[in-house]
């Protein structure tokens, strides 16, 4: 055997197959075996974990928002790529919206990638956004390097970024199926978020009453949307991805779709799974998100749809903004900005939850490692098997510790999980072969070209 750059030895690894103890041999930032734990394996570096840590693939979160270049001062690609890092999260896919320019064509990609250019901490990815203006030039933004597409129903709130249409969503969809892209959309239909807002007769147009902002966001918002969404993709042969899933009927329109064999995928977040709209206090707009935090009997369904692969992943949003925005002062859900920051404690808001209900870290690995690596086409991510990049997350899932938003890596210090109790320390992150020293940059810029074809 040739001799190793490193070799881990740990009693708790998370292979595909399931966990056991092993050793891990790395050579130049790949893995190139995964052996007994007592092999001869020769390297140059042993490292031998504790035995209260589990290691896992680093994870893969291809829904996250760094704002960068334009919103620097709500995240970005430093202080977004350490919270990554911190929470054991190796590789991000970085929004089109939420920067200045928008991605949504090649020039705008080129300011993204030199904005962030040595300043990652971890592997970065781009999505490319989809607009009325740019539907036929898609072809274009994919040789750029995007690893996929982002669409909007609605309205954005973003002039740069307008929604599109039903038939502009098949054509889209058909131009992304030209060259075996990802489409993914923010399914909630505008119709309906007119038709709700108007129903919902919240005194002044104000809503600190968590309740009366869930009258303003009903269900019926998203499913409608994703009823068009599979319709569309139905129409034209394509592929779809269905963004944060929140609605539990939803949920099932998915997996109904899947079962007649529409290639319709879909992911939902960690507040979604792990909170309640019953514990949201009036006024704490630190929860605010769209679509909305929903009920627990909500929350239940989707764990179900998890479990039965309607909802193939679990992908953070991280959508922070400065913290103005967030209209804490006022505590109006209308006014506040919707987005909810958890880069840094996916891991452990998802395994907490996950725990309590009887699932396994083989489980969490799946859903936030190995399925959202393949989703993107990254064939060296997700999983700890020979040929893999050595990128992995070193976690003590019984050990817990208390939310402080001072003390996480997110450019803003707010968060609706303060003051929680979660299972599962991030005692080390190892990008390609390396831990994360959250001092010198080690992250690469990832493109389409380091994707494979969607199987």
């Amino acid at each position: 055997m040739q001799t190793m750059d490193t070799v881990i030895r740990a009693e708790h690894v998370m292979t595909p197959e399931g966990e056991r103890p092993a050793s891990i041999g790395i050579k130049q930032g790949r893995i190139q075996c995964v052996a007994a734990l007592d092999a001869p394996v020769p390297a140059r570096e042993e490292v031998r974990v504790e035995s209260d840590v589990v290691v896992l693939p680093g994870l893969v979160d291809t829904h996250v928002h760094l704002q960068d270049p334009g919103q620097s001062g709500w995240e970005g690609f430093d202080s977004g790529t350490r919270a990554a890092a911190a929470g054991g999260i190796t590789t991000v896919v970085d929004m089109p919206l939420d920067s200045l320019p928008v991605t949504v064509d090649p020039s705008a990609l080129d300011a993204k990638r030199a904005t962030a250019h040595g300043r990652c901490h971890v592997d970065v990815g781009f999505w490319g956004g989809v607009t009325p203006s740019n539907i036929h030039r898609l072809a274009d933004l994919h040789q750029a390097g995007v690893l996929g597409f982002k669409c909007f129903l609605a309205n954005t709130g973003i002039p740069e970024f307008p929604p599109i249409t039903p038939e502009e969503l098949k054509a889209a969809l058909t131009e992304v199926n030209a060259f075996d892209g990802i489409l993914a959309v923010h399914a909630e239909d505008a119709a309906e978020m007119e038709d709700a807002a108007r129903r919902a007769l919240v005194p002044e147009g104000r809503t600190r009453r968590y309740q009366d902002f869930l009258a303003t966001q009903p269900p019926r918002i998203e499913d409608c949307a994703v009823t068009t969404v599979i319709e569309a993709t139905r129409a034209v042969a394509g592929r779809s991805h269905i963004v944060h899933v929140s609605s539990a009927r939803a949920a099932g329109l998915i997996r109904d779709a899947q079962a007649e064999g529409i290639a319709v995928s879909a992911e939902t977040c960690p507040h979604y799974l792990a909170l309640g709209a019953g514990e949201v206090p009036d006024g704490d707009t630190s929860f605010k998100v769209c679509p909305p935090i929903r009920d627990a009997a909500n929350a239940d369904l989707l764990w179900a749809a998890l479990e039965a692969a309607a909802l193939q992943m679990i992908v953070s949003d991280h959508s922070p903004c400065a913290i103005e925005h967030k209209a804490l002062a006022h505590g109006d859900f209308t006014e506040a900005f919707g987005g909810i920051s958890s880069l840094q404690i996916s891991l452990p808001v998802v395994w907490t939850e996950a725990r309590r209900r009887g699932h396994t870290l083989h489980d969490v690995a799946t859903w936030m490692a190995q399925r959202p690596a393949a989703f993107i086409g990254l064939p060296r991510k997700g999983a700890i098997a020979p040929g893999r990049d050595a990128d992995l997350c070193l976690v003590a899932p019984e050990e817990t510790f208390t939310v402080d938003p001072a003390a996480l890596q997110h450019r803003q210090p707010i968060t609706p999980y303060t003051g929680r109790e979660l299972y599962g320390v991030v005692r080390q992150t190892w990008l390609r072969g390396h831990p994360v020293d959250f001092v010198h940059p080690r992250g690469q810029l990832l493109s389409s070209a380091d994707r494979s074809p969607l199987s």
